[in-house]
């Protein structure tokens, strides 16, 4: 008995020493939140329509993009305020604001770097980029390392005519139409015609494209004069592309998932 025992004390006493040596089990870092001055666009406005693309697989890369969890737009408050009164302007005269996309976290970025160094991956070439080479996406600058996007103040966005309906959801696998074919062949948007579908890799997606002309060039120059009066700047090769000056945040690249819960109560 005493043998029995003297074991079992030695054997508790080992399970001790390797308890007390064992590493604690890693806790799982907590996802960062949006600073103060971070807000969901439509605790600000929510008349203004949000069509989250990179939520969805209707992207450039065909899948849902890293960081995006829920369709929700995220904005510092400034440009969230400027929006508001872009929209009002604009409700007056029978249109909406329809945004694909505004705070970006780097972790998306980096998987647009991703995708486009992967030459073999072409599955949206027939829409997105159809008269680009993929291998010229850096240098043509339509993909960078770094966006805009993830300081919180730039947003992609479009106008619509009320009263409108809902954009059919895009079905992974459908034959693709090119970017830039005419409105009525390209994937269905409820905007108004601006001569491109969003996130079209073609300089004719410059915003003063002398090829566009008629409704669409009306069209985007409706836009840019709505939003250059609330203090946005349009990037001139993308006419989707706004940033509200001066940036609330113009040196940081946050990286807080597009969430909720990144601006609960704001």
């Amino acid at each position: 008995m005493r043998s029995v025992l003297r074991a079992l004390a030695t054997a508790a006493a080992a399970v001790l020493v390797a308890t007390a040596a064992s590493p604690a089990p890693a806790q799982a870092r907590p996802e960062p939140k949006a600073p103060e001055g971070f807000v969901a666009l439509r605790s600000v406005d929510p008349t203004i329509i949000q069509e989250m693309r990179y939520t969805t697989a209707h992207t450039f890369l065909g899948e849902r993009v890293d960081g995006y969890r829920q369709p929700v737009c995220i904005l510092t408050r400034p440009a969230a305020r400027a929006l508001h009164l872009a929209q009002k302007r604009l409700l007056r005269q029978g249109y909406s604001l329809k945004v694909y996309d505004c705070y970006r976290p780097q972790r998306a970025v980096d998987h647009f770097v991703r995708w486009a160094k992967d030459l073999d991956d072409q599955a949206m070439k027939g829409e997105f980029y159809p008269l680009i080479d993929k291998s010229r996406l850096f240098d043509d600058g339509y993909i960078a390392e770094k966006s805009g996007h993830s300081r919180g103040s730039t947003v992609d966005l479009t106008l619509v005519r009320l009263p409108t309906l809902p954009t059919r959801p895009y079905r992974p696998g459908e034959p693709l139409a090119p970017c830039f074919a005419p409105k009525d062949e390209r994937f269905p948007d409820n905007s108004v015609d601006m001569g491109t579908g969003y996130d079209c890799f073609d300089t004719l997606s410059h915003t003063d494209d002398p090829r566009i002309q008629g409704a669409q060039r009306a069209n985007r120059q409706f836009l840019k004069r709505t939003l250059t009066d609330v203090g946005f700047v349009n990037l001139p090769e993308e006419w989707w592309h706004f940033t509200h000056r001066p940036e609330l945040f113009p040196d940081t690249y946050f990286d807080f998932p597009v969430d909720r819960r990144s601006v609960a109560g704001r």
